[in-house]
């Protein structure tokens, strides 16, 4: 029974030796699994090991068994696992991307008003007023308005974070009711500007003011311009009463000059008269009466001309807008690579995240320094560190060194084969030798 056992052994480590001389490798060719995750960083097993985090290479035989499994996790997320049935082609590169599920975790809204007392409506359902903590709320955006009488609403749109509160304060506007104002000069037809802006001719009630202080100024031609400051409350109606000063006639007047947005030069006649204050007016004095050209210039915005007719001992006024100067181009973001390679067909990689196919035109990189990598089986990586501009198509071209393919030597693996046989063949020698000569009788002492 000993002697079967023996030559059992003999007879596998034989039957064994043919396929370590032949040189057989298991599984092939070679693919690639590309995984990523949204968030990345997450930890990578497949087929139950680890490989990594993401973005991860995963290297799989082309031939092998078929059916793999992924899964993708990272702490405060769902687990992500995915079957694979098959197995990549040679040289191919799967990309496979894990959005991730945060775990589901309350949060909570704390809100304050002022005035206190608001009526708080989250989503538009009401769920009483401030101060007030709403809780066990999902993650995600919501909308909270507040309504208090008297005041204007106020909204606010923001984000609840799973275990965290979130804190909100309205400070609520008080509604004010317009007033108005009648304006009545001796003499009667006088120009009135409230805050600059021209209103209309005494007598006459300017309606809708905002509560607050407010300019008004008369200006009739032969009297000199009045101006007063009044007051305006919440809902009031007042009277002012004008009595305008006649004036010498002159020869000169003056021009009061105002511009949305201030700063920009004046030309009176072509000549430099200064800026536009950022508030209120510039005044032109001895201005001799007659028609004049004012022009108005301000980078970024197209020039602004207006003739104006000046009269003796009177202020003329202009208020200009400025237009801004078209915008004919849009400065890209971002800038392209054109990436082409000898041979074709390589996996292109962009900071390590798989794009595409050689020959291929990348849109959408962002400027800066950008490291291209190229793979092909058969091939030596090709890498290089690039800079992307905006706005630019950078050519990206690639020559791939080939790698030798290893071929199997008999001269390195038959000896191997041929010491294993013979130490078999001595082992066996010796305990052949060892046996006695007549099974049936016991060796003498």
């Amino acid at each position: 029974m000993g002697n079967c056992r023996y030559l059992a052994a003999i007879f596998l480590a034989i039957a064994v030796i043919p396929f370590h001389c032949m040189g057989v490798t298991i599984g092939g060719d070679v693919g690639y699994y590309l995984v990523d995750s949204s968030p990345s960083g997450a930890d990578v097993h497949f087929d139950g090991q680890y490989q990594g985090t993401t973005p991860v290479t995963i290297q799989v035989y082309s031939s092998g068994t078929p059916g793999h499994t992924i899964s993708v996790s990272m702490a405060g997320y769902q687990t992500w696992t995915q079957s694979l049935p098959g197995n990549p082609a040679a040289g191919e590169t799967v990309p496979i991307m894990a959005v991730l599920v945060p775990l589901v975790r309350y949060g909570s809204f704390s809100i304050t008003s002022d005035p206190s007392g608001a009526a708080i409506y989250l989503n538009g359902n009401y769920q009483g007023t401030a101060p007030l903590t709403i809780p066990n709320l999902v993650p995600g955006t919501y909308t909270l308005r507040a309504d208090y009488s008297g005041y204007e609403p106020g909204s606010i749109t923001d984000n609840v974070i799973a275990g965290q509160v979130t804190v909100e304060r309205f400070t609520l506007r008080r509604i004010l009711r317009s007033g108005s104002v009648t304006v009545i000069s001796t003499p009667s037809g006088a120009y009135i500007y409230m805050d600059g802006e021209y209103e209309g001719r005494t007598p006459l009630t300017v309606s809708d003011i905002t509560p607050g202080t407010h300019t008004i100024e008369l200006d009739a031609s032969g009297f000199y311009d009045w101006k007063t400051t009044v007051s305006v409350t919440d809902g009031s109606s007042q009277v002012v009463t004008a009595t305008l000063s006649p004036i010498p006639v002159t020869a000169s007047g003056w021009i009061e000059i105002s511009s949305k947005p201030g700063g920009a030069s004046i030309l009176l006649d072509g000549v430099p008269k200064g800026l536009t204050p950022a508030q209120g007016a510039r005044t032109l004095d001895n201005v001799l009466a007659g028609d004049h050209t004012v022009k108005l210039q301000l980078a970024g915005y197209q020039d602004y001309t207006t003739m104006v007719n000046v009269k003796g001992s009177t202020t003329s006024y202009i208020s200009a807008s400025l237009s801004p100067t078209p915008i004919s181009t849009v400065t890209p973001a971002t800038g392209t690579l054109s990436v082409a390679s000898a041979p074709s067909g390589a996996n292109v990689l962009v900071d390590n995240v798989f794009r595409g196919v050689s020959p291929v035109t990348l849109d959408g990189i962002p400027p800066g320094t950008r490291t291209v990598k190229l793979q092909l089986s058969g091939y030596r990586d090709w890498s290089m560190e690039i800079q992307v501009q905006a706005g630019i198509i950078t050519p990206v071209n690639a020559v791939l060194e080939s790698v030798p393919s290893p071929q199997p030597t008999k001269s390195g693996i038959l000896p191997l084969g041929a010491l294993a046989a013979l130490a078999l063949l001595l082992v066996f020698r010796k305990r052949v030798r060892d046996l006695p000569l007549n099974p049936g009788k016991k060796p003498r002492s």
